[in-house]
């Protein structure tokens, strides 16, 4: 059986995050060319360009959002401005905020920039000020006044020389301010919009500004005046100067007049001569169709930043949908791209042979392709509106995106009753990614259903066909083409071959079966049904669910059907019969994508009919592993065959569109409406083997301990118990060591010689051991060393020793009250036996050697009459006066020294024991107050008759 060689898995960890970076607002590259920094709400990112990774994150510590951030050109500060008119300077490299300051300004700082020598910092705020700060002295320069309302944008010459510093407002002009001076030299008008980017010459005679206009001007800095006026037909928002002797032939620069680079609201790079005020090229983009409703929101492709790269001959480009791009000049072809927002996350793929690349559907008409190893991005285009759904085919270079419905208006004309109809899309389409190059592109697309196509599923054994589900209510079946197109082909138009109106609500759900002979479906009418592939005949229908189903999925291993819907709960369902075999309930929410985890090969392909597959089915032991993602943000491990939900993995902070696994089934890959996509790692294995590597190591520990202990290292053995953390062993130790025949010199040698944390430890399990009474006495011992040998100033060191000697203060208290009570109870005991003298017995000197006699005998009474008791005590000492030589007195004197000896070190069994070895009888010291006499039980005595035992004197 193919569940034999499964092992189930237990854990799933982090193992990246492709995480929202940029939500707009300034980016600025390092000078080194080695990271991005982009604003994200309160939070400074600074991206790897290499890798694509966040390794820093500045955040404000109010939580409030970043208005605007300049890093200064030897990459050493930062520094921040924020809503709470605060601004801070940071070490980026550490996190670090090293400075924190009013900003002065009584509005929000808007621009902000540093000159080439790091020294002064400039912040344009809202109020219509400029302000300059020294860095290094740390007090405020210049307050420059007489720009109007906010100042957007600030800069200072490139000759630091000139002390001139560039500044632009609402009022459209470019204000020049003589540092010197601290006044405004001159104003240059040409633009009637918003200025937004500036740009100087190598030589620094020449800037040329852009604004949202339209046009771009260039300027004479010597004589202040317009050199010439270009009209770029756009609002531009960034310009470049193509520096350097580089060769730009593929650009159009034939000659080496200044020549500078446009990014706008058209999205594409264009070159420009300025003397001649000619576009000498246009960067070319993959066709883009754009919806209505992006058009009415503002073009999604167009550009809002442009950053040079001096260093490696780059370009930088930012998109008003936070994506950034890296153009390699001259080609200007694109070297990596980064998305820095990706919005709701509804749905996502595992791409690519080895699975490196995973295809992306977001909340808009662009697909994002990206590189799990760099996090570089390829957005296609296509689709019109919302990509609702993707699947993969086998071998998985091929894959398939279902899009959104938009509403078809009409605009009629009375008068020549004329019909316009607006752009929709309600499409499926078919991508194809390059292996060698990674390069995606589309083959096939197809149009035929009403409404929004919200589900589709492709074939399991081969490229022959794709199932889409609607909100139209009903299913279709589509026939790839036996040749597809190639690179650069139109692609081609795919027809459905049959339509099947499956349900009375929509279709959510639509799923392929592993033998490519039967289809699922689910919908919001609360039911999911079987199909047969061939003919769409309806098979059989599952119900039981109490809202309606959001995903299905076939079982790799097993003959069934798993169905997820937004009652909460997953139903796994069998084929033969339609019946529910299991419920599976611990989500709080609706259970929006659920897949199989299995390595075990496909016990169902290969059937040769359907009605075959679906009637010889063994329901026995479902061996497989599935996942589920809800929209309260968790994914739950569920294993089958116990109905137990193994894990819950938390990760998100919105609902969980998006869930696959690769090949491998040692990766998954979960998104998000919070943004994030994450990439889970198994680490059944990792675990497995550091569980039965600790295990081995604390066997072998156990071992080299015992040998220590019984060649008496006890130092080394010491250590060992320590570095296992284990109590009881080290305790087992202390025994050991205190047992010894200098057991405390011994012991106080060991312990002097453990090193400050193996005290700290040891300080630590006294705690415990001196709670519990067996023990408290190894804990006392280990005290006393601790406290003779070491100062209280080097105990204090010691982690959290305060609340240990807190601890252990009590513990002791009441263990020294425990020993005050025997000892007194002892004292008591030697008294009683001190004074007692036993009457009726032999001489003491010969029942030295006699054994005692445990059999029955008579009853002895206690007489409590005092006088009774002085009066028999008199005459036995009388009689043993008389019949007793000296020799026989000191016998006597000794065996009751001996027997008093004796009952100090045993109970009060043995001591009635060692009496009546030595010939006496011993009376019970537990009579109540109540009763005058008590039966006892009597030890073996040489005279046979019951006798009377007075109380002593």
């Amino acid at each position: 059986m193919a569940g034999n060689t499964l092992r189930f898995k237990t854990n799933y960890s982090v193992s990246s995050k492709i995480e929202p970076f940029y939500k707009g607002g300034k980016v600025q590259i390092s000078r080194d060319e080695k990271y991005i920094f982009c604003t994200c709400g309160p939070r400074v990112n600074v991206l790897q360009i290499h890798t694509g990774k966040i390794v820093h994150s500045i955040e404000q510590d109010d939580q409030e959002d970043i208005t605007s951030f300049s890093l200064s050109p030897d990459d050493e500060m930062l520094v921040t401005a924020s809503r709470a008119l605060l601004l801070k300077q940071w070490d980026w490299k550490q996190e670090k905020c090293t400075r924190s300051w009013r900003a002065i300004h009584n509005v929000p700082v808007a621009s902000m920039t540093f000159d080439c020598t790091s020294t002064l910092l400039a912040t344009g705020g809202c109020d219509g000020t400029i302000k300059l700060w020294d860095i290094v002295k740390q007090y405020c320069t210049h307050n420059l006044k007489g720009s109007s309302g906010v100042v957007h944008l600030v800069q200072f010459h490139p000759d630091i020389s000139l002390l001139q510093l560039f500044s632009s407002s609402l009022d459209y002009g470019i204000r020049i301010w003589d540092l010197r001076t601290s006044k405004c030299i001159c104003v240059l008008q040409s633009h009637y919009s918003a200025v937004t980017s500036l740009a100087f010459s190598p030589d620094g005679h020449t800037l040329i500004s852009s604004g949202r206009d339209k046009i771009c001007t260039v300027w004479d800095l010597k004589e202040r005046k317009v050199k010439r006026t270009v009209p770029v037909f756009e609002a531009v928002e960034g310009v470049v100067v193509l520096y350097g002797n580089e060769d730009y032939s593929q650009l159009g620069v034939k000659n080496k007049e200044l020549h500078f680079v446009t990014a706008g609201s058209k999205g594409v790079l264009r070159v420009w001569e300025s003397s001649s005020a000619r576009c000498v090229f246009t960067q070319t983009l993959p066709s883009a169709p754009v919806s209505s409703s992006e058009q009415a929101d503002g073009d999604p492709l167009s550009l809002v930043y442009c950053l040079p790269m001096p260093l490696s001959n780059r370009l930088a480009t930012v998109t008003a949908e936070h994506n950034i791009l890296f153009y390699q000049l001259p080609s200007l072809s694109v070297q990596q791209q980064f998305v820095g927002y990706n919005d709701d996350i509804l749905d996502l793929r595992f791409l690519g042979k080895e699975d490196t690349h995973i295809v992306v559907a977001t909340n808009s008409s662009q697909l994002k392709v990206f590189e799990l190893a760099t996090n570089s991005c390829q957005i296609l285009y296509g689709h019109t509106d919302t990509v609702l759904s993707l699947d993969v085919f086998r071998k998985r270079s091929m894959f398939a995106s279902c899009a959104k419905f938009i509403t078809v208006s009409f605009v009629i004309e009375i008068t020549n009753f004329t019909c316009k109809q607006e752009h929709h899309d309600k499409s499926i389409r078919v991508w194809r990614m390059d292996p060698e190059t990674g390069h995606v592109h589309c083959l096939a697309q197809g149009h035929g259903h009403s409404n929004a196509v919200g589900s589709i599923s492709c074939s399991r054994l081969k490229k022959a066909f794709l199932v889409s589900g609607s909100q139209d209510c009903t299913i279709k079946i589509w026939d790839l083409p036996d040749e597809l197109p190639a690179v650069g082909e139109e692609p081609a138009q795919l027809s459905a071959r049959i339509t099947e109106k499956g349900h009375d609500k929509d279709v959510n759900s639509v799923a392929v079966s592993p033998n490519d002979k039967l289809i699922a479906s689910g919908s919001q009418d609360r039911t999911a049904k079987l199909w047969s592939l061939a003919d769409m005949s309806l098979l059989g229908v599952f119900r039981g669910h109490r809202r309606g189903v959001w995903c299905l999925q076939f079982s790799p291993v097993d003959q069934v059907l798993a169905t997820a819907s937004a009652d909460g709960s997953v139903k796994l369902w069998g084929l033969h019969d339609f019946s529910c075999l299991k419920t599976f309930e611990g989500h709080d929410a609706s259970v929006l994508k659920i897949i199989f985890v299995s390595r075990g090969t496909q016990l169902v392909s290969g059937l040769p009919t359907n009605m075959e597959l679906v009637n010889n089915v063994n329901p026995s032991i479902l061996l497989s592993i599935h996942l589920t993602s809800g929209s309260d943000g968790l994914v739950k491990l569920w294993t089958i065959k116990t109905n137990e939900c193994v894990k819950t993995f938390d990760a998100h902070q919105d609902k969980v569109w998006a869930l696959h696994a690769n090949s491998k089934d040692d990766l998954m890959v979960t998104g998000s409406a919070d943004s994030n996509i994450t990439i889970w790692k198994d680490v059944t294995e990792e675990e497995l083997a550091e569980v039965q590597a600790k295990q081995e190591d604390q066997i072998l520990k156990q071992q080299e301990l015992s040998n220590l202990l019984h060649e008496k290292k006890y130092l080394k053995a010491l250590g060992i118990a320590i570095s296992l953390d284990q109590p009881q062993t080290v305790l087992r130790v202390i025994k050991e060591i205190r047992q010894d025949e200098e057991g405390p010199q011994e012991l106080e040698k060991t312990l002097l010689r453990l090193r400050q944390d193996q005290k700290e430890s040891l300080l630590r399990y006294c705690v415990v051991w001196n709670t519990n009474a067996r023990n408290c006495l190894d804990a006392q011992a280990v005290l006393q060393v601790l406290l003779t040998h070491l100062s209280p100033e080097d105990l204090l060191q010691f982690q959290g020793a305060r609340t240990h000697l807190e601890g252990l203060i009590p513990y002791t208290e009441r263990h020294m009250q425990r020993i005050g009570r025997l000892l007194q109870s002892s004292m008591f005991l030697d008294y009683m036996w001190q004074k007692m003298r036993v009457t009726g017995g032999k001489d003491s000197g010969e029942l030295q050697h006699e054994e005692m006699d445990t059999s029955p005998q008579g009853v002895f009474l206690i007489d409590k009459q005092p006088e009774q008791a002085k009066t028999t005590y008199a005459d036995q000492q009388k009689e043993e006066d008389d019949d007793s030589s000296h020799e026989g007195s000191d016998s006597d004197e000794e065996a009751e020294d001996e027997s008093v000896s004796t009952s100090k070190s045993a109970n009060g069994k043995q001591a009635r024991k060692e009496m009546g070895t030595n010939g006496d009888i011993v009376s019970s010291e537990e009579s109540s107050d109540e009763e005058d006499v008590m039966e006892i039980s009597a030890a073996k005595a040489t005279v046979s008759t019951p006798c009377i035992l007075t109380e002593a004197r």
